[in-house]
């Protein structure tokens, strides 16, 4: 079942992706668009055709399948980052970072009150308090889709630039911060404090000083020793160096914060000394770009069903979080990437990159609703 869905999906994404290259758009639109063109919006509303194509027994393997490839994604975009230029531009992140986060957060409070008090009596939602609700708003708005932004960083091949070097550290710490305020929201929820959010910053700040301080200078001495510096990872290398990466996501989502970023710090701590990581990067990059990304992009649109948007009051709301999310981030990047000292081009490029939303907020919406009880299905 799996290899016939994945055969559908990839076929289906490059057909969309040509038209779409010719206007010069990344991979993951046609992807993205892919998913909803397979899901209940379009093709789904063929009798019989998801329960024969995608049934829902089907849908667990495919995602373990497609996280597992979004995980090594990210680890190769933390490989292909050099930390010196993150470390060169840390002020011009941070401030694109708070500056992207703190406007669309307050607006997206805002248009909450309204979305609370239309919708909170619909028969389909559940009870939950409006403070709690507020918050998950603020934080769907506030995060960048952190894959999203990194897959069209490297189509586009702006992950050298500066430009996509201050996005990726911003985006970044955009997400980290987000995954703790979601620990709060959670907490919050089950009635608990925002000790839990506390935690999960604290095991974070413990963990990147562990892999900064005491694991990074011993896999440099392993990868000295194996040859692996001089003459490139040999299958073993690679094999273990994978594990590492899978281990490491393994443990980040354990201690709250999303797989992904287990993933990426592993990357970030590859060293690029002989070629290491790009003799790395060319032995997988292939199958996972090719495989594995389109199942998980694919994936996001096989769950959303347009047909629900079927009154002028929900699409104007529609409307409306569209232009907050979109708006507020363009104009926070771009003014603190312009008070930095950036040229304006360059400060509009951060902003609408800053902007990419959508499967981040997902995953947000399915872990409260799905992880944390039927409190938060609304």
């Amino acid at each position: 079942m799996a290899d016939k869905q994945a055969v559908i999906i990839i076929v289906l994404c490059r057909l969309i992706h040509w038209p779409l290259s010719k206007l010069r758009q990344p991979r993951v639109i046609a992807e993205v668009i892919g998913g909803i063109v397979l899901g209940p919006s379009v093709m789904g509303r063929i009798p019989g055709f998801t329960d024969a194509i995608f049934p829902a027994a089907s849908i667990p393997s495919l995602n373990v399948v497609a996280n597992l490839g979004l995980i090594l994604f990210l680890f190769l975009v933390g490989v292909e980052t050099d930390l010196r230029f993150l470390v060169s531009n840390w002020r011009v992140a941070l401030s694109v970072s708070a500056a992207g986060m703190i406007l669309p957060f307050g607006l997206g409070c805002a248009i909450s009150y309204g979305l609370y008090h239309e919708f909170h009596d619909d028969p389909s939602t559940k009870p939950i308090a409006f403070g709690t609700y507020l918050l998950f708003i603020g934080i769907a708005m506030a995060i960048t889709a952190f894959p999203v932004l990194c897959r069209i960083l490297t189509e586009l091949k702006l992950l050298p630039t500066r430009v996509g070097v201050i996005v990726l550290s911003a985006g970044v710490g955009n997400d980290v911060v987000g995954w703790i305020l979601l620990a709060l929201c959670v907490a919050l929820v089950n009635a608990g404090t925002g000790i839990t959010a506390l935690y999960v910053l604290l095991v974070c700040v413990a963990y990147m000083l562990f892999l900064t301080f005491a694991f990074r200078p011993l896999f440099l001495r392993f990868l000295e020793k194996t040859g692996s510096l001089q003459k490139g990872p040999s299958q073993s290398v690679v094999a273990l160096t994978l594990l590492i990466a899978l281990a490491s996501a393994f443990f980040t989502q354990i201690i709250g914060v999303h797989a992904i970023f287990g993933g990426f710090v592993i990357g970030l701590i590859c060293p690029h000394e002989g070629g290491f990581a790009i003799k790395l990067t060319e032995k997988i990059e292939d199958l996972v770009a090719v495989i594995f990304l389109p199942l998980y992009f694919t994936l996001s649109g096989l769950s959303t069903n347009l047909g629900l948007l079927d009154s002028g009051i929900v699409w104007g709301y529609v409307i409306g979080v569209i232009a907050i999310a979109f708006i507020a981030k363009v104009a926070g990047g771009a003014v603190a990437s312009r008070l930095c000292g950036l040229l304006w081009r360059e400060s509009f490029s951060i902003g609408v990159l800053m902007s990419c939303k959508g499967l981040v907020e997902l995953i947000v919406l399915v872990r409260l609703t799905l992880q944390e009880g039927p409190r938060l299905r609304m």
